[in-house]
């Protein structure tokens, strides 16, 4: 952790566009000393009245589907609409080690490197859903910098991505075709959270069979839409290589935007995001309570001892621990 400021200097940094504070602001909320965590959360106090004016994009699919490279080319066709664009990428964290390869950086070098974007990689550590455990603070100080269109690129791991469609406005569900049965492996739940369908890498000899498949979902989606939804998800196939497809996106994105926002849609996000944020916050600081308790501590070891040497209960042993913490905080 680099030196610590004061809320006024990271606020001023922030507002002043200076990458290195703005970096260092995140590293800030991510961090997990109770010192930081004040600080961090007086400087979202501060800056949270600069917020709510960026579109806030969420990208996932399955590995190999191509996410960076199409972020690259996506961010870039932003940056030439005159947004300034911030990229928040979640890499996998490693269950034993807890490290992380944080390559996403390096793989959107053009878009890295550009004055009008900012690419800040972090680690999904224990969180589920595909996201950071901070990814909201970092939205709301990439916003405060000035930063109008967000785009988080999450774990894509296939199976818990849905934690993302709870803190952003549109969700683009990236999809290849090549895999045998390009449906198979991709949850309901999934399909259902999306809202733009992007088939990516329809190039070359693979352009005609992303057609088939753009097909394919046409038909299918109106099955699984909820009930009472006003207009179809948009289905584009694309190249991120070469550009193909890519502009006729961000035209059906923009049209998409100004029919939520219409239909009173968008706004009704905007209040589904501030509650998630504070059921999740609430969530995380009991854990973290929980688990920072030395009485509970030596509570849960002899819970674990019990069900090493015995077939007990671990539902049971469960309710115990908490009804125990319980008490310890009356």
């Amino acid at each position: 952790m680099a030196k610590r400021h004061s809320v006024a200097q990271y606020e001023a940094g922030i507002l002043a566009g200076n990458r290195s504070l703005l970096s260092q602001s995140i590293s800030l909320v991510e961090s997990e000393l109770e010192a930081d965590r004040k600080l961090a959360n007086q400087l979202i106090e501060q800056v949270l009245p600069l917020t709510g004016n960026a579109l806030r994009i969420g990208i996932s699919g399955i590995p190999g589907v191509g996410k960076s490279t199409f972020i690259n080319s996506f961010g870039q066709l932003l940056l030439s609409k005159g947004h300034k664009t911030a990229v928040l990428t979640v890499d996998p964290s490693s269950g034993k080690s807890r490290g992380s390869i944080l390559a996403d950086k390096t793989r959107m070098e053009t878009l890295s490197h550009h004055p009008s974007a900012y690419v800040r990689p972090s680690p999904a550590g224990k969180n589920l859903g595909g996201i950071s455990a901070k990814t909201r603070e970092t939205m709301l100080l990439c916003e405060a910098a000035g930063f109008d269109r967000i785009l988080v690129e999450t774990v894509g791991v296939g199976q818990s991505e849905t934690s993302v469609k709870d803190m952003v406005d549109v969700f683009l569900l990236l999809m290849i075709t090549g895999t045998g049965d390009e449906l198979q492996g991709i949850k309901r739940g999934i399909m259902e959270w999306a809202d733009i369908f992007v088939i990516n890498k329809a190039d070359g000899a693979n352009a005609p069979e992303a057609e088939k498949m753009k097909q394919v979902l046409q038909t299918i989606l109106p099955l699984i839409s909820p009930v009472g939804k006003e207009w179809d998800n948009p289905v584009k196939t694309c190249s991120a290589l070469n550009g193909k497809g890519m502009v006729d996106l961000l035209e059906s994105l923009d049209v998409l935007v100004e029919k939520m926002k219409d239909s009173g849609q968008f706004q009704q996000t905007r209040k589904i995001q501030q509650r998630q944020w504070l059921e999740d916050h609430i969530s995380f600081l009991l854990l973290k309570k929980f688990n920072e308790n030395s009485s509970v501590e030596l509570e849960k070891q002899k819970a674990i001892e019990i069900l090493n040497q015995e077939k007990a209960n671990p539902i049971g042993l469960a309710e115990e621990l908490v009804r125990r913490f319980f008490e310890i905080n009356q």
